[in-house]
């Protein structure tokens, strides 16, 4: 007797339809990149976004129903970060797939990733050992809000356009990881260029802080 075809389950599709019709506006990925860094008033996420409060605030309730985002009151603020389980993850492979459906869209982003393929990367299992042994220095080039909101433990702070006129504030003869927002963020990219161009050793984390939070490392942040 030749076997059946196993039953599906509609069920759990549509639960995958209604994630993926909640992540299908680009608003609202826009809001999880800036969830992602930490978390934020939404009166912040709508200015970082550009959206007026209302149509952030809306595209958030999606989020929230959808349990990408949770949310606390503060006050008369309501903060809001990242909801549990792999987000990062999901939204890394998101990425993965545009890159790979639409690379020719983007050329700044093709050309970043070329230069990155060319940089040398380090993994956050290497780092760890690294930082075990006190023989790397972390460099965070986010912007300065987002390095208070959360970083990396011992992270030194030189946000990317600064980071020429202050070189004088990294060690000359220590190895240097630079960090920033994620995988397809050019910013350490950036910066590893012109740390080497300066006679600096400089890696990138091929990660960033949101998969470092996202793997539940300790992270630090700067009292306001």
């Amino acid at each position: 007797m030749i076997p059946t075809t196993p039953p599906s389950h509609p069920q759990r599709f549509v639960a995958l339809a209604e994630i993926a019709r909640t992540l299908g506006h680009a608003h609202r990925l826009v809001l999880l990149d800036h969830i992602a860094q930490g978390e934020r008033a939404v009166e912040r996420l709508a200015e970082l976004s550009g959206l007026s409060l209302a149509n952030a605030s809306q595209h958030l309730q999606h989020l929230r129903r959808a349990g990408l985002v949770q949310t606390r009151r503060d006050g008369k603020h309501v903060l809001y970060r990242m909801g549990a389980g792999p987000i990062a993850s999901l939204l890394a492979s998101l990425r993965d797939y545009a890159e790979h459906q639409h690379a020719e869209l983007e050329e700044f982003v093709t050309d970043s990733i070329h230069k990155r393929e060319r940089l040398e990367g380090v993994s956050i299992e290497e780092l760890l050992s690294r930082i075990e042994t006190d023989s790397v220095v972390l460099l965070d080039v986010r912007p300065e809000e987002e390095f208070a909101l959360g970083h990396l433990p011992g992270a030194i702070n030189i946000p990317a356009e600064e980071l020429e006129r202050r070189l004088i504030e990294l060690p000359p003869n220590a190895e240097i990881v630079a960090y920033c927002r994620g995988p397809y963020c050019v910013l350490s990219t950036h910066a590893v260029e012109a740390l080497r161009a300066n006679g600096l050793q400089a890696r990138r984390l091929s990660a960033g802080f949101p998969e470092w939070k996202a793997e539940g490392l300790r992270v630090e942040t700067t009292p306001s």
